[in-house]
């Protein structure tokens, strides 16, 4: 072989290339995920406030109202104070200006395990609602883990508020024996229930897992659904191809239902909720399997399904839901926010942020929030008041209030 010039460099581009291969470690795996790094994580909460500067040229404070531990959703009440649930499957009222958080009897029996955040964990209560004539009815809905022999099932139910406690409480919607997992909902502005259906095979339809369903509030199928006539789908489903629900949220102007969804390795979506669509997991996604190549086997695509309205890579978790349309934050009036738990694999990542839509909802810009906090975002809901709250879910968990810096 006749060396030249050219070879040399080859041979050198080669030795280089191979090299660098060598150079990339060997990262631990378990359960077919790669194992986490702890080194930012467990950062306990300070005691606060905290002062922030934002985008938008509008200066916030963020107060911690009280310590809660693994909070995983809240509701306000007429009276404004607040029902938050844990995944320990409690529920709490927390009155306003107080920081002591009072134990609500009369809620179904639920069972969690793990930690949040760990892979196999289960949550014991999921999300609380209240029902859109709660004026009339007090009705309130909770989703929730039951125990099933010794596993566990997902379903829904709704009690009696009585001014102290939940009574009456009975189920209108329950997952097939065994299938366990997240079940986050909300009411459309017809007043039917719009659940996340739990467990997986979200292409199959004859099953909840992986899909959107709609209810009437007693449980009951609305006629109008998109596969209430179906001989062999489950007539409550709405939309399917869904990997994780992890908030639905409608949107205050159109009435649409909007739906947050974690992705693997990447691939979190907000997607737009229209019935009887297919948003394709698991045979399209914008994210990575969890070892590392794309989901589908080749570079992202969304053909022939829904496509996210927005999207993250790497993923966030992301989680809360929420459309802002208070006047207390008047520079961040028609923005969207979501809570992350955590970002690009690593605990101790999560934030808030708040995406900014033309009137096409078009995304047009982002902004991370909370980022130094390390917290797990898990819920963000307007309060009457305007200001925004926080459920962080995590063991030294807490319920944060985002006001402007000025008031007092």
């Amino acid at each position: 072989m006749r060396v030249t010039a050219k070879t040399t460099v080859c041979a050198g581009l080669l030795a280089l290339a191979a090299g660098a291969a060598q150079a990339q470690r060997t990262v631990p795996m378990a359960n077919g995920i790669p194992v986490a790094p702890t080194g930012v994580a467990d950062n306990p909460l300070p005691e606060g406030p905290f002062t922030y500067r934002t985008a938008e040229q509008m200066d916030i404070r963020v107060e911690v109202l009280a310590r809660i531990e693994y909070p995983m959703a809240l509701t306000f009440l007429p009276d404004r104070s607040m029902l938050v649930v844990t995944r320990k499957g409690e529920l709490f009222q927390l009155a306003p200006e107080s920081n002591t958080p009072r134990t609500v009897a009369g809620g179904p029996p639920a069972v969690f395990r793990g930690e949040s955040g760990a892979s196999g964990n289960w949550h014991g209560y999921m999300n609380v609602a209240l029902h859109p004539q709660f004026a009339s009815n007090g009705l309130v809905y909770i989703s929730y883990n039951t125990p099933d022999g010794g596993g566990r099932r997902a379903a829904v139910g709704r009690g009696r508020w009585t001014g102290s406690a939940i009574e009456g409480f009975s189920d209108v919607w329950q997952a097939p024996s065994g299938a366990g997992g997240l079940v986050v909902m909300t009411f459309g502005k017809d007043g039917t229930l719009f659940l996340s259906g739990a467990g997986g095979d979200s292409q199959n339809m004859s099953i909840p897992g992986g899909k959107i369903l709609r209810l009437n509030d007693d449980g009951s199928i609305p006629s109008d659904n998109p596969f209430a006539r179906s001989a062999s789908a489950d007539k409550a489903i709405y939309t399917l191809g869904h990997r994780g629900a992890l908030a639905l949220a409608v949107h205050p102007t159109t009435g649409a239902v909007w739906q947050t969804e974690n992705g693997p390795n990447g691939g979190d979506e907000l997607n737009l909720l229209e019935p009887g669509a297919n948003y394709g997991w698991p045979f399209v996604s914008l994210g990575r399997t969890y070892p590392g190549p794309w989901q589908r086997g080749d570079r992202p695509s969304h053909e022939v399904f829904e496509p996210p309205v927005a999207y993250w890579t790497p993923a966030i978790a992301v989680s809360g839901l929420m459309f802002y349309t208070g006047d207390a934050l008047p520079k961040w009036k028609g923005d969207v926010f979501v809570g992350a738990l955590r970002t690009g694999e690593i605990p101790g990542t999560g934030h808030l942020e708040r995406l900014v839509f033309n009137e096409n909802m078009e995304e047009l810009r982002r902004e991370i929030l909370l980022w130094d906090l390390h917290q797990r975002v898990r819920d963000v809901k307007q309060g009457p008041d305007g200001y925004i709250y926080l459920a962080t879910e995590q063991k030294d968990g807490a319920i944060l209030r985002i006001v402007p810096a000025a008031s007092k």
